[in-house]
Formats: structure tokens, sequence, C-alpha cells
């Protein structure tokens, strides 16, 4: 996919989760954090996003999105290790 078949929304998409999920991949292996912690921090980024206000606009919900997308990747990562 070249880089003119992004649009606003998916380059949003995507910087959001990389940058989200270098920060929790960092967490995760420099602190004690756990796996609920995690899905705590993953409930309330969904509360969020379902609080769609008028004005949002969709770069940020893009964002909001590659952030959850980050955090189910970690986590499913974490449980995937302790299976």
């Amino acid at each position: 996919m070249s880089t003119a078949d992004f649009s606003g929304e998916r380059q949003a998409f995507q910087d959001a989760y990389s940058d989200t999920l270098a920060f929790l991949e960092a967490r995760v292996a420099t602190t004690t954090i756990s796996l609920n912690d995690l899905e705590g921090e993953l409930h309330h980024l969904t509360i969020y996003e379902g609080q769609d206000w008028d004005g949002r606009g969709p770069l940020k919900s893009a964002e909001i999105e590659g952030q959850i997308s980050a955090y189910i990747t970690v986590i499913d990562a974490m449980k995937n290790q302790n299976s």
C-alpha cells in the first residue's frame, strides 16, 4: 500500500497504535503493571470512546481506536504469555 492510500484517519490510527504500543510495551517491561491494571485502563478508554461528543471528529475517533487496538494487542500478548 502506497502512502497515497492512507487517509488522514488511517494515519491517525496508525500513529496512535504505534505510539501506544511502544509506550505499553515499555511499561510492561519496566514496571510491575498487571493484566488487571491494563484491562482496567482499556475499560476506561472504551468508555471514553463511547462518549462521542459532537465535534470530536473522525481524526480523534481514529486516534482512540488506535489506542484501544494497542491495548488489546498487549493484553492478548500477556494472556498468551501466561498460558
